[in-house]
């Protein structure tokens, strides 16, 4: 078992907070050195006190699903002789209301483009079955409650 540990702070520095006007912006510490600018959605909390340049937890949410799954498809498509030359995703997290009327994600699309080279270049079937173990040994696909939808295609590049 393995723990992961991010420290989020945020800081007032001085401005009225109970007006409700407070800035959103904030920092996720990583415990490997890396800092990252957050901040709420500007979908969700208007800006100015929502800062769209920096990333917001639904879009750290779906990069999460995506970069799981693309990791597993490498590790699996590797351990099967396939040369992935290039995968790029362009997920999409889908907000609904649940049948409470609170908004959740409901749906993540990943879309991804792979790119395979090499002697050993899978069928339609073995890409399907890579997505389909991959998507069984995501460990955030296995810890969420929302819908996760593949619509990727792929190709051989010669």
């Amino acid at each position: 078992m393995s723990s992961h540990t991010v420290i989020i702070e945020w800081n007032r520095h001085g401005n009225l907070f109970t007006d409700q006007r407070y800035s959103r912006d904030h920092t996720w510490h990583f415990d490997g050195g890396m800092t990252v600018h957050a901040s709420s959605s500007p979908h969700v909390v208007p800006v100015p006190l929502s800062n769209p340049a920096h990333v917001d937890p639904e879009e750290a949410f779906v990069a999460a699903v995506s970069s799981c799954h693309m990791l597993w498809f490498l590790s699996l498509a590797a351990a099967k002789g396939y040369v992935v030359e290039r995968y790029l995703d362009s997920a999409q997290g889908i907000m609904e209301r649940n049948r409470h009327g609170k908004l959740w994600v409901a749906n993540i699309i990943l879309s991804p483009v792979i790119s395979f080279t090499g002697a050993e270049i899978p069928d339609q079937a073995a890409v399907d079955l890579l997505h389909h173990t991959a998507h069984e040994a995501c460990f955030i696909a296995n810890s969420v409650k929302s819908e996760i939808t593949l619509q990727g295609t792929w190709r051989h590049q010669g």
